[in-house]
Order: structure tokens, then sequence, then C-alpha cells
């Protein structure tokens, strides 16, 4: 299956650098580009990626607001979006998050990253390697939220899912929490597709989101 990919960002050398390594990967095509938030969501509508490469701040209309918009565009078929950042974090980061970014990269992460980050999203897994995501949810999660959900939503999982999402939200991959639980993976993918059902979740960003903010896992936990 080919990868389709949008790159948003207000640099031409960064777009550039980015769309030429990721063509010549035989799984991905790059769709588009894009050099701001706005362009990026007339983009998506006319060329619906799998992947949106979304940096952080732009002029015009910031990618926080564009994933926000594209997020709530009609239809249950909407890009996974990895947000470009740098080591100077902010507010963006973390409401990102809400708006339904699925994962973070640095600007400049490896080429490897890159390509690995655009795969792992696609097939619909957070991006949660780099050890930067973990601080930022660690961080997330500590701050005030007025619509936090209660601890009462998690109750429609069984005790095993209960166990899957704290190891979902402690960055492991289903290999992973397959070793960790002793069963097998396909077990494990079982488990992870139940528990964003149950409750309404996208993906497993998402879910590290939920098991933050109902306190199932704290934060340096």
């Amino acid at each position: 299956m080919t990868i389709t990919v949008l790159i948003v960002d207000d640099q031409a050398m960064v777009r550039e650098g980015f769309g030429a390594l990721l063509a010549a990967q035989d799984d991905i095509d790059v769709v588009g580009s894009a050099a701001d938030g706005a362009e990026a969501v007339d983009a998506v509508w006319r060329k619906h990626p799998d992947v949106v490469l979304m940096d952080v701040r732009m002029p015009v209309l910031d990618g926080l607001e564009a994933t926000r918009r594209i997020m709530r565009a009609p239809g249950d078929r909407h890009p996974r979006v990895i947000m470009l950042t740098t080591f100077d974090l902010d507010d963006y980061v973390y409401d990102a998050l809400r708006a339904g970014a699925s994962g973070f990269l640095l600007k400049d992460a490896p080429a490897a990253d890159l390509v690995h980050a655009v795969r792992v999203v696609a097939a619909g897994d957070a991006l949660l390697a780099p050890r930067i995501t973990r601080t930022l949810i660690a961080d997330f999660a500590r701050r005030p939220d007025p619509n936090r959900p209660r601890p009462e939503k998690l109750r429609v999982l069984t005790p095993r899912e209960t166990e899957v999402l704290k190891l979902i939200a402690a960055g492991r991959s289903n290999g992973e929490i397959a070793e960790t639980l002793v069963l097998a993976e396909q077990t494990v993918k079982t488990h992870v597709g139940r528990i964003l059902m149950k409750l309404d979740l996208r993906d497993r960003a998402q879910a590290v989101v939920i098991a933050y903010e109902t306190g199932l896992v704290q934060p340096g936990s």
C-alpha cells in the first residue's frame, strides 16, 4: 500500500528536503505541500493524504488551528497528523494532542526517523518512540483541563484492556505489550482495537491522553 503524504511548512527548504527524502521511498507518495495552515486545510480537502507533516508555527494559520479544522471536516476519513517541532516547546504542542495530532517529530531528527514516523502513523499507531514525546505527554497531563474526562469513562474496559491501556500510555509497542503480558501480538492488537472502539478514540495518541487525563497513569510513573 502506498502512503500519501502532504508536507506543511513555511520554509521552502524544509518542504523540498522532506519531500525529496520521502519521495525516494517505494511505499510513500508526496502528493503536495503547503506553506501555511490555510493552504494545508485546502490541500487536505483536495488531495486527501493519509499523513500530514504539519509545522507548528506558521503565518496566516498556525499548525494547531489547521489541525483542528482538518479534524472537524465532514466525513470519517481524516489524515494522521505529525506535528513538526523544535526543542523550543510551547502550548501549541500540548494543545495539538487535543486537536487530533497523532505524534511529534523534531525537525532535526535523522532522515530514518522521518520515514519511520510516516509509516508508523499511517499504520494507526501513535508516534511515541522519540524521547521528546513521553516528556510532552507527561507535561501535558499536568495541565488543568476543564473538560477532564471522569474516571468512570474507563469502566467499560475489562481488567486486561485496562492493563493494555496503561502500557500504551507508557509508549510500549504491541510487541512489547505482548511480551510484558505474555500474550500473542495479535491478541494485543485485538485488545487495542476494542479499547479504541469502547472509548470512541481515533488512535493510540488519543488513548494516551485519556489514560493520563483520567488519572489511570500518573505523569512520571
